[in-house]
């Protein structure tokens, strides 16, 4: 009978430490706190920091072109307190999109009056040969998504072509000014 007895425990035992081959069912948690991320402040500190009126850190410019484009910038700024930033750019990493590195670019860096919401950013990035112009809410009741548009394809586009890339900006630029009247 002992020994019946011990040949009973060793195989409860056994038997007992042996993992079923059924996956344990387990019920989902519901009052589990969720992970949220938000990775679209993650973008925002990848834009790089304002240099001034012309970000040329993709250095397509001449010294003597971004001269004479910041005067016609800084003059129509000084005019009419509208403000247009020129930005060129090697990437627009971890962005798809160059019109949203262009508006969330234009928004991190305060461009235009904050009452008035009249800024404009031109970003261009040659590498992708894209180009995109972000305006503010008060710049986008004159100067629209189609205006832009617009000026971008007949104007700056066809300078780009030509790989004159500051004749196709200050053109465009100047266009810009001409219909935010």
């Amino acid at each position: 009978m002992k020994l019946f007895f011990q040949l009973t425990i060793l195989v409860f035992l056994t038997l007992s430490s042996c993992k079923s081959s059924q996956p344990e069912k387990t019920e989902p948690k519901t009052d589990a706190p969720k992970v949220v991320f938000d990775f679209s402040e993650m973008k925002k500190a990848d834009l790089p920091e304002s240099i001034g009126i012309i970000n040329d850190y993709g250095q397509i410019f001449t010294e003597s072109q971004r001269t004479e484009l910041s005067k016609i910038l800084y003059d129509y700024e000084i005019e009419t307190t509208r403000q247009i930033v020129v930005v060129t750019v090697d990437s627009i990493k971890p962005y798809n999109e160059i019109q949203k590195y262009a508006t969330d670019l234009g928004q991190k860096w305060g461009v235009g009056n904050a009452e008035k919401d009249n800024g404009l950013v031109i970003v261009l990035c040659n590498p992708i040969r894209e180009i995109g112009i972000a305006t503010g809410t008060g710049t986008e009741l004159i100067l629209t998504d189609e205006i832009c548009k617009i000026v971008i394809d007949s104007t700056i586009v066809p300078e780009f072509k030509n790989e004159k890339y500051y004749n196709g900006i200050k053109n465009g630029v100047t266009e810009l000014i001409a219909k935010w009247k």
